[in-house]
């Protein structure tokens, strides 16, 4: 490895680390089908790893004060499993992790709703959800709050400005 080669690597690193805090535009089609087991029947041969963030002590309240039956309007639904999944995005979206449907039995738990309700109310386009495009996201170690994804943004920040400034010094 030249002189650079070392400077240049950690360089990408850094780079893709920053795009993955502005890769979460969107909810996928996936994530709210919410499977939460493979239903081809080949679930030993494709395991899901667990996922790195937890949704356990998050609040939920953002969705339950909103998103209430019997008539589960879809315009507040929507809006609220937006509020509250998009800072996850990243992770929700990952096909790897069974980050989507830890998400969605937490929400099923505190609110009580009726199997497939997101899956089948919320459609936006193509892709699924569409996320604002600043939504920070949450990372592991984080705490799942309400204020996780204001939390999120001094990090965001810091890392833009240490990927610009490696990049600069090339």
């Amino acid at each position: 490895m030249g002189p650079h080669g070392g400077s240049i690597a950690l360089r990408a690193v850094v780079l893709a680390a920053v795009l993955g805090f502005a890769a979460a535009g969107f909810i996928s089609n996936d994530a709210l089908l919410d499977r939460g087991h493979d239903t081809t029947g080949r679930s030993l041969l494709q395991a899901k790893k667990d996922c790195p963030v937890s949704f356990e002590g998050a609040n939920y309240t953002i969705i339950t004060s909103r998103c209430k039956g019997p008539l589960y309007q879809p315009t507040l639904c929507c809006g609220a499993l937006k509020d509250f999944a998009c800072p996850y995005a990243t992770y929700i979206n990952d096909v790897t992790t069974n980050c989507a449907a830890t998400m969605f039995s937490y929400i099923n738990l505190y609110g009580k709703y009726p199997p497939g309700l997101f899956a089948n109310t919320c459609h936006e386009g193509d892709k699924g959800l569409a996320c604002p495009e600043d939504t920070p996201q949450v990372q592991p170690g984080q705490k799942a709050s309400g204020a996780a994804a204001v939390a999120a943004a001094p990090a965001a920040a810091l890392a833009a400005a240490l990927a610009a400034s490696l990049l600069v010094s090339c």
